[in-house]
């Protein structure tokens, strides 16, 4: 069991974060096709035939709603119990459960499920090694720990006008490439990881989502790869590991 991490209040904080913000509202525009290509990505990494799916940080319980409607049982995670009463409303099927939980103390026995999934996650959380230690242990031999975050993130921060200390736009508190990322795994652990670069950030923010919505993702990758390899501004970065 990995140690709880030290330094400010996380649960608290994203307790109160669920309150105030609500991750179940529409998106629109470049925001929705950007987060449709994540999650695209993420499900090109999943089996749908048959498991056991950990979800942590379930968000709009986007996985939760794709794949139980391919007969994989969902465990969504969050910290905050508000976040999965919408999730259980959103839905209510009998292969979907949830559960409150802190991610860096995980209720499951080790080697328990075929996938566990952290989308857009790891850059909020205090110590990215003790959650990564956490997470990998809960995975099947065969199994799959996916999980995605901005690459090369320049963070930014603003002045809090409460505390008038420094405070991170959007709660992103680390940056990640792969070498940093790697750091996170033992040698014996290193061979068995994979990472994909992806989302052109000039594909993102230039409109061409008005047009590039209509691609399937087996059409809409290629022309991601195409775009990065002559404008190399990848916006995300994919950590699979296999157990």
């Amino acid at each position: 069991m990995a140690e709880k991490p030290t330094g400010f209040n996380y649960i608290e904080h994203y307790k109160k974060d669920a309150v105030e913000f609500d991750y179940f509202e529409e998106r629109k525009g470049a925001t929705l096709h950007d987060e449709r290509r994540v999650h695209e990505y993420i499900l090109s990494r999943i089996d749908k035939k048959a498991g056991i799916v950990l979800d942590i940080g379930c968000g709009s319980a986007w996985l939760a709603e794709t794949l139980t409607t391919h007969g994989l049982s969902v465990v969504s995670t969050d910290i905050a119990l508000a976040n999965l009463k919408k999730a259980k409303v959103k839905v209510p099927v009998m292969n979907h459960h949830q559960t409150a939980l802190d991610s860096f103390n995980l209720p499951f026995n080790d080697k328990s499920f075929d996938y566990v999934v952290a989308s857009e996650v790891i850059e909020h959380v205090p110590d990215p090694g003790a959650f990564i230690k956490e997470l990998s242990s809960k995975v099947k031999p065969g199994g799959k720990l996916i999980i995605t975050t901005p690459y090369k993130e320049k963070l930014q921060y603003v002045l809090c006008i409460h505390c008038n200390e420094k405070t991170p736009v959007h709660a992103h508190i680390h940056s990640f490439d792969e070498n940093k990322l790697s750091d996170y795994f033992s040698d014996e652990q290193k061979p068995r990881v994979k990472y994909f670069v992806f989302g052109n950030k000039y594909l993102i923010f230039a409109r061409t989502y008005m047009l590039l919505q209509f691609l399937p993702f087996s059409l809409w990758k290629p022309v991601d790869r195409f775009t990065s390899f002559f404008l190399r501004k990848d916006v995300h970065i994919l950590i699979e590991y296999t157990g």
